[in-house]
């Protein structure tokens, strides 16, 4: 039977019907499966977490959604949380990261042309990026396989290499630089975590250079590299501008674009607006996960989980080197790059009841939730080992 929906997905051939922290029960039932995709890094507390499951019915019992045309008290709340554990100064409520991305653009480009320099317009990115599937998004990433057939790319957008340093420089001073736009630690484009000393360089040239610096968080923040924003790791390069998604709401669809009071100073009444955008329901369980992802003992645990699982990954890395090549990321953002194809290495893992995430480079991404127990990521690594035992038995027959 033909599926009425659009034929935009390569999905897995399994239906979920039931979740509890990291584990997964599937429609065909049996033994559950150890999800270390976590809604691609959405889930950061696991699934069906007590105080969220509170805090969504709580709220879906009162109200769901009544429009920005009205104060949302619950804004004010998640945004004061927000701004008190970072950078910012003040917040925008979306629905997705990319819809946060679209903001930052406007809210840079706005900040020039309010100052006079409405020239100020093009956006610098880097070759790997990932910012979401808008049509501004995808043009400030400059993925070509993800604007095939979509007509002409926009104009002004530029797109680097992290390692082109003489280049970077040059865009950052030309005149028209409205922003730069990167990810602390890149997901989709393969686990690559940006250095301390790129990123100070970063922030101390466009500084320098009036340009505004926006951080792409949607995946890194929240947790995910055992700081709240990947950033954090490395004081004085905070950025103007950040967008936050993803583990925002834990799996309820929840956004932000984050910035300093000075970066901002464009965007008046009317210059953005998001429907649904910061609604009630949205608002509520947000805070939840908020104030849980923030505990202190949180955030240690997932630094703790990510070293346990390292050193338990490097020596499945020394282990299996005709599968394996080596570890990258940040944090619980793990990738590991393959020798083998990686989107069978995920099939194969799926028959050791383990969910893992595809990226760019040939590698599978870990992105478990920052709760995962000790013992659980021993049975991840496991798993692993059991999915490099079957790759090497089929390289071998073949």
């Amino acid at each position: 039977m033909t599926s009425p929906l659009m034929n935009v997905y390569a999905r897995a051939p399994l239906a979920f019907v039931k979740g509890e922290g990291p584990w997964l029960t599937s429609r065909e039932g049996g033994e559950p499966y150890l999800d270390c995709v976590a809604g691609v890094a959405s889930n950061a507390l696991g699934h069906c977490h007590p105080a969220l499951v509170a805090a969504l019915t709580e709220q879906g019992n009162m109200l769901w959604h009544v429009s920005n045309m009205f104060q949302v008290p619950g804004q004010d709340a998640l945004a004061a949380r927000l701004t008190d554990a970072c950078f910012a100064d003040t917040v925008f409520f979306a629905n997705t990261g990319t819809e946060a991305v679209e903001c930052a653009i406007k809210v840079a480009r706005r900040y020039h042309a309010a100052r006079g320099d409405a020239q100020r317009q093009t956006i610098i990115g880097f070759h790997g990026a990932f910012h979401g599937r808008t049509y501004g998004a995808l043009n400030a990433a400059g993925n070509a396989a993800h604007l095939d057939g979509f007509g002409a790319p926009m104009p002004g957008f530029v797109h680097l290499s992290p390692d082109d340093r003489a280049s970077l420089a040059a865009e950052i001073a030309d005149p028209a630089t409205a922003a730069v736009l990167i990810e602390p630690v890149q997901g989709e484009g393969g686990a690559r975590a940006m250095t301390r000393g790129f990123l100070e360089s970063l922030r101390a040239a466009c500084t320098s250079a009036g340009v505004l610096l926006i951080y792409d968080e949607v995946q890194s923040g929240m947790g995910r590299t055992g700081q709240l924003f990947a950033h954090q790791w490395f004081p004085g390069t905070d950025p103007d501008i950040m967008a936050v998604a993803k583990a925002l709401g834990s799996g309820l669809p929840v956004a932000a674009c984050l910035a300093t009071t000075e970066a901002a100073s464009g965007m008046q009444p009317g210059g953005h607006g998001s429907t649904f955008g910061g609604n009630p329901l949205a608002m509520a369980v947000a805070i939840a996960a908020f104030d849980e992802i923030a505990k202190s003992e949180t955030l240690e645990h997932a630094r703790a989980l990510s070293e346990h699982l390292r050193g338990s990954l490097d020596a499945l890395v020394a282990g299996w080197p005709g599968v394996m090549v080596e570890v990258r990321g940040k944090g619980l953002l793990i990738g590991l790059k393959l020798a083998v194809n990686n989107r069978a290495f995920i099939a194969a893992a799926r028959e050791q009841r383990l969910l893992v995430a595809g990226g760019g480079g040939n590698i599978v991404r870990l992105l478990p939730p920052l709760t995962m127990s000790f013992a659980e990521a021993d049975g991840v690594v496991a798993r692993l080992d059991a999915t490099c035992a079957a790759m090497a038995a089929a390289e071998i027959a073949a």
